[in-house]
């Protein structure tokens, strides 16, 4: 019925209240209508008027002028009624005061009669007198007023959420769908379970005027801008709750350049550039010579090769002209010579003690493998005790307790199709086929069956549940099961089957239709925070646990929520430390949830396809490729072992295939290899450092391809030589150590102090790797020095008795040779390769081609991609793969970062509250003002949602404004904190008053007083800025508790670590990741310098980013620096110990040392082009590619400077030939059989990291020690006159050092 009531100015159309709606039922606060009653304004007077002038300011025209439409009665209903949500919004007090204006306006205006129009009452009888109750009326109200006052309130934030205030104001459509008529139609909407009857709000643009019934006349009063301050003295809001308030931000400058010169990109460049230099050099290097040559010739007595080189023909050196290091060279030689001879002919005249001693030693040291302790923890391995971000997450746990373990399930069902809907109260909305009943009830059905897991656990000595390890926030002393913070989309329904099935007929203006589970569902999704929606349901949104859900942590992969394509499921558990029984209890946990799941996968009744992980599902699938990849490690070593048994044999006649084959030696030299790491990982164990996966891996490779080339130079030497007249087996074995031993001494040493170098590096898994490997190789070398000695010595008294090997006790008739066999590889060397390589043509050829290889790798060098992707570290049928890819597809925010707080700084002076706050009164630069700047470029920030302030939410709390802090005015509990769910008469006191300038902050004393309260208190509709669940300033909550006496104010105000959570945007690989941790440390570095500056505030406070991610990814911020310091340590030693043993010859250690930087630099390029990312892992593996290059180069590096050929060329040519071969038997071919099979891993990291990058550092190795080097050294190798010297100074015997 619509009023015939005079609409004239004055005039009331309601007055008085006629009792409850009878037509609302479920209502969350009374439902107290007006009774019509039309008539004059009324004049308000005395208490009347102190209450109208507290709720309606806005109309307040001083005592005696003022007259309304509305009773105390109804200002008390009033002051009740938009007290909820004026508890959102009074941060901001312009929008409070607008949203207040615009029911005083409807409610108690003295023209209400022109603004309103009843148009429904129902006859009550209130205290034997009929009335009309009015259940609905219209309200006009110009655009100009109501846009305003919505522009005012819409950037209010929920701190507690990151979330917009309005997005719980506006029903279905949320935040982003908000509009001035959606948001007061939602306050004007009964079935809210919050407004007392019915509005239909009626927005009337000004130039429509004409169109209102007869005497009405739009409001259109002055809202105020959400910039301006209000009447009442209250402060204009916030930056952080209103866009016009925010100080001039300039925007983040530019992107960087990318580096060019000209319109080439700038590396590429330089290494153009730098390979013209390099040419150019190389051609003046060769004009130069060629000139220098035509003009000796003429005046030296020598002559010319075939290659061009010059041939001295008076060869004779007059002792006078030996040089220092001549001297000195030729001393190391003969010493280092001298020295390994006599200590070969002993190992090999008492073999069976040698071998005996050798394998008490290994034994001793090999017993520390029972103290050995071998570390998977991925924080332990990649993230050094004293690095920043252990150092911050070790602070963080220890604080506010480790981050809770997560165990998730992505579903999706794919091919149902989407349906519309015909929503009563939303209208037409498109729904997915995977948001259907049937399927929301088999989710919710896997989610109670793993709710119920239960199992016996030693740990706790009874049936452990989910209960005992969940992570229940708003109830950790004793959680039940439904305490257990679960985060799904069942639970809108409170994961209750009967509440999915509700359903309700329900009337919207004059259309009755049934609302069901998809009303709820539209409804919960837009305002995740409500404890009722609009629906005749009357459910809430709030999980079992009560908390809520939000839907970007419900549903995936959607542009509208309705047309979500995928279920998260997440159950969150206690993350306990390692060494707590606990641990093994939620572990167990974990266990019993990937069985249930995988067991559900099988079913064939499941509708989902679905991908799931466990938080220890990372380290269980890295634990089970590394066992089943075992057996491929074991037949790389075998088919190592069976290269080496067959190529160390001589083979001179097929009869004697037994007695000159090497079978045992072969099997010697991989004992040997076996021994010296057995014995490194047990010299460890005992002192105490522990090993790792990537240790029992690697070491026992880079071990076996530095041991093999030694052994095949060993005894492809001793094969080689020829025993000399009067010499025993004894002293041709020690002779021929003498000769090779110092070489092997050359690479073992700079090998080994490589590795200990590399040991500086800060990164536990390299550290802990380099230190293994630098032991391996040594104590390597110290039992091919004695052990396999020893071995060849037995050997080759069995070969020489013409005995079978294996059979010992067979002969053969057949008579070894008298002429040495040199076998397949050396004659051919010597005949086709060495020629070829080192024509004068290809020499050129080889020398412009390796160069353009090292340019361009510099190139590419600057283009490797750093990190390792997590999909990387899994097998390839891990299950953690298919996570993974719904994780990047589905997830449409990304993990939660923390800003935390050090101590030192005080929360409880107005300057240190308003240094953190957003809300009105704060800093414009506040902490979390900051953090919203920056979510303002989340493209750059990598943020994406703004950090939820318990500051604001505690201010918010303390607001007389809400029902959220009074004190108890009668009972026993007089003067204590009240809840806001006790009745209004026990608790008529407020806990503050508001100051005039709407800024509230409490003192120190009120601070520590309510502080807890606010902390321990649960959020509920009356008040939903409790705190109770949130560990944001646990450390303040825990102290009080536990009556520290120390004064309360310090405890709480300077002693308190606090943190902000805020969240980063989606992040897909690891250079986001590793991008938006630098990022957020720049912010929060920003922010400490700014409260440093606070008065009182300590030195040494600190706010600092942490996210659980970031122990991970930080050594990515570093590892480019780190990488190159640990190459260059390992370099260095390779320089010097080079030089060293060989008497000081720096340009042969130079030229050693260029190639392997240049093999280096190769290994890099390729990496690139390979798609091999740089990590620790590639690292670990670069370190290795220098050890493994000083095999390549360092044996033809001594060969030739200690050649006494002619010329350079010659020189090249023989060390070519016989180390070469010995290098390429030893060390290519020993290393690429084992690296081949390596292809076979089901685990990604080792395809790529140990296959591939050991393949490039193989033949690269290969390519520069075979092909390279020579062609380098007979061009550059040390002088003809400094060997002849040598030459000559042994023959006169007249050498005394320096």
């Amino acid at each position: 019925m619509f009023s015939d009531a005079q609409h004239e100015a004055g005039f009331c159309l309601m007055y008085e209240e006629c009792g409850k709606n009878p037509t609302v039922s479920g209502s969350l606060l009374e439902s107290n209508v007006p009774c019509k009653n039309p008539g004059p304004a009324r004049e308000v007077v005395g208490a009347h008027y102190e209450l109208f002038k507290e709720v309606c300011p806005m109309l307040d025209q001083g005592e005696g002028q003022t007259f309304a439409c509305c009773s105390p009665q109804q200002l008390i209903s009033l002051q009740s009624s938009v007290s909820l949500s004026k508890a959102i919004l009074l941060r901001c007090p312009s929008c409070a005061y607008n949203f207040a204006h615009i029911h005083c306006i409807t409610t108690c205006s003295p023209n209400q009669s022109q603004t309103i129009n009843i148009t429904r009452t129902i006859p009550v009888n209130i205290s034997g007198t009929e009335k009309d109750a009015v259940v609905s009326y219209q309200a006009y109200v110009s655009t100009t007023f109501s846009d305003a006052s919505f522009n005012s309130c819409k950037n209010v934030r929920i701190p507690a959420t990151g979330g917009y205030a309005i997005g719980t104001m506006c029903g279905r459509y949320g935040s982003t769908l908000c509009t001035p008529q959606r948001w007061l139609d939602f306050q004007g909407d009964s079935s809210n379970g919050l407004a007392p009857l019915d509005i239909d709000f009626r927005l009337i643009p000004p130039e429509h005027n004409a169109a209102v019934p007869e005497g009405m006349v739009p409001y259109a009063g002055i809202a105020l801008g959400c910039n301006e301050t209000t009447p009442t003295g209250g402060e204009e809001c916030s930056c952080q709750d209103c866009q016009e308030s925010c100080p001039p931000v300039p925007p983040p400058g530019p992107l960087p350049e990318p580096f060019m010169i000209g319109n080439m990109e700038g590396f590429l460049a330089i290494s153009l550039i730098l390979f013209a230099i390099f040419c150019l050099l190389f051609l003046i290097f060769i004009v130069v010579k060629w000139i220098l040559h035509l003009c000796k010739r003429k005046k030296s007595k020598s002559g010319k090769d075939k290659n061009a080189n010059e041939v001295h023909l008076n060869q004779t050196v007059n002792p006078k002209d030996i040089t220092c290091n001549d001297r000195v060279s030729l001393v190391t030689q003969k010493y280092l010579g001298s020295f390994f001879q006599s200590w070969g002919i002993v190992m090999a005249r008492h073999p069976l003690k040698v071998i005996f001693a050798s394998l008490l030693v290994v034994a001793a040291f090999t017993t520390g493998l029972m103290n050995m302790q071998l570390t998977t923890d991925p924080v332990q391995l990649w993230s050094a005790p004293n690095s920043r971000a252990r150092r911050e997450k070790d602070f963080h746990d220890e604080n506010f307790a480790p981050f809770f373990r997560t165990n998730q399930l992505i579903l999706t069902a794919p091919g149902r199709p989407s349906y519309i809907y015909d929503s009563l109260l939303f209208g037409t909305t498109n729904f997915s086929g995977l948001i259907s009943k049937d399927l929301i009830s088999q989710l919710l059905e896997l989610q109670q069956r793993i709710q119920a897991i239960e199992f016996w656990s030693d740990e706790l000595n009874k049936t452990a549940t989910l209960n005992d390890v969940c992570y229940a926030p708003l109830n950790p002393g004793n959680p039940s099961l439904t305490d257990c913070a679960v985060n799904s989309l069942p639970q809108y329904f409170q994961n209750s089957i009967k509440n999915l099935n509700l359903k309700a007929n329900m009337t919207q203006l004059g259309v009755t239709k049934e609302v069901d589970w998809r009303d709820h569902f539209i409804y919960c999704v837009n305002s995740p925070l409500s404890f009722k929606d609009i629906t005749a349901l009357n459910l809430s949104c709030m999980a079992d646990y009560g908390g809520p859900v939000f839907p970007f942590l419900a549903v995936g992969g959607y542009d509208n929520y309705t047309a979500a394509e995928a279920f998260i499921l997440t159950f969150s558990l206690n993350n306990y430390p390692r060494d707590d029984p606990k641990f093994k209890v939620v572990e167990q946990w974990e266990a019993m949830f990937l069985q249930i799941v995988q067991e559900y996968q099988k079913e064939p009744s499941t509708n989902f396809t679905f991908a799931y992980m466990a938080e220890r599902s990372l380290e269980d699938e890295i634990n089970r490729t590394t066992i089943e990849d075992f057996p491929i490690f074991m037949i790389s070593y075998a088919v190592i072992f069976l290269y080496i048994a067959v190529a160390l044999g001589e083979y001179s006649s097929f009869k004697r295939i037994l007695v000159d084959s090497k079978f045992l030696v072969g099997l010697g030299g991989i004992l040997v290899v076996t021994g010296s790491v057995l014995a490194s990982m047990g010299f460890y164990g005992w002192v105490g450092i522990p090993s790792s996966l990537i240790i029992v891996q690697v070491v026992p490779f880079l071990v076996l391809a530095v041991g093999a080339d030694n052994i095949f130079i060993f005894v492809l030497e001793y094969q080689r030589d020829v025993r000399r007249p009067g010499e025993i087996r004894e002293e041709q074995i020690g002779r021929v150590l003498g000769s090779v031993a110092p070489s092997m001494l050359l690479c073992s040493i700079s090998e080994s102090v490589c590795f200990f170098l590399g040991a500086l590096s800060n990164m536990p898994a390299v550290k802990s790797f380099a230190l293994y490997a630098a032991l391996a190789v040594l104590m390597d070398f110290v039992l091919q020095m004695t052990a396999f000695v020893a071995l060849l010595s037995l050997d080759a008294r069995r070969q020489d008795g013409n005995r079978c090997e294996i059979a010992c006790c067979l002969k053969v008739k057949t008579q070894r040779p008298a002429k040495p066999n040199k076998g397949f590889l050396l004659p051919f060397m010597e005949k086709y390769y060495a020629p070829v390589l080192l024509h004068p043509v290809s020499r050129i050829v080889v020398i412009v081609l390796f160069l353009f290889m090292f340019c361009a790798s510099i190139d590419l060098m600057f283009n490797v991609k750093v990190g390792l992707d997590q999909e990387l570290a899994m097998p390839t049928d891990s299950y953690m793969l298919t996570y993974f890819e719904y994780l990047n597809k589905y997830f449409e925010v990304g993990v939660p970062t923390y800003f935390v707080t050090t101590k030192g700084f005080n929360f409880s002076d107005v300057t240190g509250m308003n240094a953190v706050c957003s809300s009105v009164g704060c800093d414009q630069f506040s902490l979390t003002q900051k953090i919203q700047y920056a979510t303002e470029y989340p493209e750059r920030s990598y943020l994406a949602i703004p950090a939820s302030s318990w500051v604001d939410d505690f201010i918010d709390w303390l607001n007389p404004g809400s029902r959220c802090c009074r004190i108890y005015t009668s009972g026993s509990n007089t003067g204590q904190f009240c809840p806001a769910s006790e009745s209004t008469l026990k608790c008529l006191k407020k806990c503050m008053t508001l100051p005039s300038s709407g800024i509230l902050r409490p003192s120190v004393e009120e601070f520590n007083t309510f502080l807890p309260s606010f902390l321990s208190n649960r959020p509920d509709l009356q008040c939903p800025k409790g705190y109770a669940g949130s560990s944001s300033v646990r450390k303040i909550l825990d102290q009080n508790q536990l009556h520290l006496k120390m004064p309360l104010s310090l405890s709480l105000s300077l002693s308190a670590a606090s943190r902000f959570m805020a969240y980063h945007t989606p992040l897909r690989n690891s250079q986001e990741f590793t991008a938006a941790l630098l990022m957020a440390r720049e912010l929060a570095h920003n922010i400490t310098m700014a409260m440093r500056m606070i008065p009182g505030t300590a030195e040494d406070f600190e706010v600092f980013p942490y996210s659980v991610t970031y122990v991970y990814y930080e050594q990515y911020t570093s590892i480019l620096y780190e990488g190159v310091a640990n190459i260059c340590l390992c370099l260095v030693p390779t320089f010097v110990v080079c030089c060293i043993l060989l008497g000081l010859d720096l340009r042969s250690g130079f030229l050693n040392l260029f190639t392997i930087v240049m093999i280096t630099v190769d290994t890099v390029g390729v990496m690139t082009l390979w798609s091999i990312d740089y990590n620790a892992v590639s690292l670990i593996n670069l370190v290795t590619a220098v050890g493994i290059s000083v095999e390549f180069v360092s044996h033809t590096t001594r060969s030739f400077a200690l050649s006494t050929l002619p010329t350079k060329v010659d020189r090249a040519k023989e060390a070519t030939a016989k180390m070469g071969s010995a290098v390429f038997a030893g060390v290519a071919m020993t290393n690429l059989p084992g690296i081949i099979v390596l292809a076979f891993a089901k685990a990604q990291l080792i395809q790529i990291f140990f296959f591939r990058l050991n393949l490039v550092i193989t033949l690269l190795g290969m390519a520069h020690g075979l092909i390279f080097l020579p062609v380098l050294l007979s061009f550059f190798g040390i002088t003809l006159t400094h060997m002849h010297t040598v030459t000559t100074t042994q023959k006169n015997n007249t050498v005394n050092f320096c």
